[in-house]
């Protein structure tokens, strides 16, 4: 557990962010989740946290059936930015090169010229990802962890801001390809959106969808905006104490008798990191513990296996891992 420690940003170490910087930061946050809110209505908490995952240089794994809005998050996020927007629906016959882009070669010069694939975007939506083959999957991993793609031997760097927001159904195992722990524990967050309240829903049927409310989704921050939240949230404080909150709730995952599977290094940075996000946002430069339990759950809960949940459908084992993860913080003394 030290080691995992020193991985870390040491507390104390921060840069003390100034009060007009910080009320910058909460509210141009509170308009992107804002924005959002006008398109996917009721939904607070889960445009939150697709905004966190933005800010914190991660990417997000949406749960949730056919239908709610998936793709429609997506869609206004990179709006509400200013940054670009692709998607790739994922098949069986998908291919690597389809995602990252193929090197075609040209007579006239006798070399071979790079067509980037849609990879090359601020906001890649990899809709329904547990429908391709693990090959496929794989060729995310790379750019998801560093940020670039190679193909051909030749390294591309690819834009910042830069994020993935994949997309599975939770209660379809027909024609899928559960995705390996290791891409799994690439996420920073793991949501689901649910069906709207019936008198939201009613709104939005009777006025035909949201796809006309997209198009009116102007830019409230710029992609340079969004680079300077994500390393504003660098330098917010973290108490050693709240640290050694974090690492005993870590630990205490790895002990659990009831998992195969513990909470990963990585897995503490991202939850230490979006801690950081969720105290920036509410226009503070120091976290709180209710900053960390506001986000464990979406954070964590992906990461680890139930024992005997290898067979279970994703919903079932998401539950089963929520319950397991309350369970450790109800044991756990939250610092004062």
């Amino acid at each position: 557990m030290d080691a995992l420690k020193e991985k870390l940003p040491v507390p104390g170490d921060e840069v003390s962010i100034e009060e007009r910087d910080l009320e910058w930061a909460k509210v141009s946050t509170l308009r992107i989740v804002n924005t959002i809110g006008k398109i996917i209505k009721g939904k607070h908490e889960p445009n939150k946290l697709t905004v966190i995952g933005l800010l914190c240089r991660g990417h997000v794994l949406i749960e949730d059936i056919p239908g709610v809005g998936k793709t429609t998050l997506a869609k206004a996020l990179a709006r509400a930015v200013g940054g670009t927007f692709r998607r790739i629906q994922f098949t069986s016959d998908l291919m690597p090169s389809d995602i990252l882009g193929i090197s075609v070669y040209k007579q006239g010069s006798g070399e071979f010229d790079f067509k980037p694939g849609p990879i090359f975007a601020n906001v890649l939506l990899a809709d329904e990802i547990n429908r391709t083959n693990p090959r496929t999957q794989s060729a995310l991993l790379e750019a998801m962890n560093e940020r670039q793609v190679t193909v051909d031997g030749t390294t591309h760097r690819l834009e910042e801001p830069f994020m993935v927001i994949a997309t599975q159904n939770p209660h379809d195992f027909y024609g899928t390809y559960p995705l390996p722990e290791s891409q799994l524990d690439r996420f920073l967050l793991r949501i689901q959106l649910g069906y709207p309240d019936l008198e939201i829903e009613k709104e939005v049927v009777s006025c035909g969808g949201t796809d006309d409310l997209l198009g009116g989704i102007d830019p409230v921050v710029s992609l340079a905006d969004v680079t300077k939240l994500s390393e504003m949230i660098e330098r917010v404080k973290v108490e050693t104490v709240l640290l050694d909150y974090l690492m005993e709730i870590v630990n205490e995952s790895r002990k659990e008798r009831t998992l195969t599977l513990g909470i990963s290094p990585r897995g503490a940075i991202h939850l230490f990191r979006a801690m950081q996000a969720v105290a920036l946002m509410e226009g503070r430069s120091y976290t709180i513990p209710d900053d960390l339990q506001s986000v464990i759950l979406p954070v964590l809960s992906h990461r680890v296996i139930p024992s005997g949940s290898y067979t279970s459908a994703p919903a079932e084992r998401r539950r089963m891992a929520e319950q397991v993860m309350k369970e450790i913080l109800d044991r756990i003394p939250v610092p004062v």
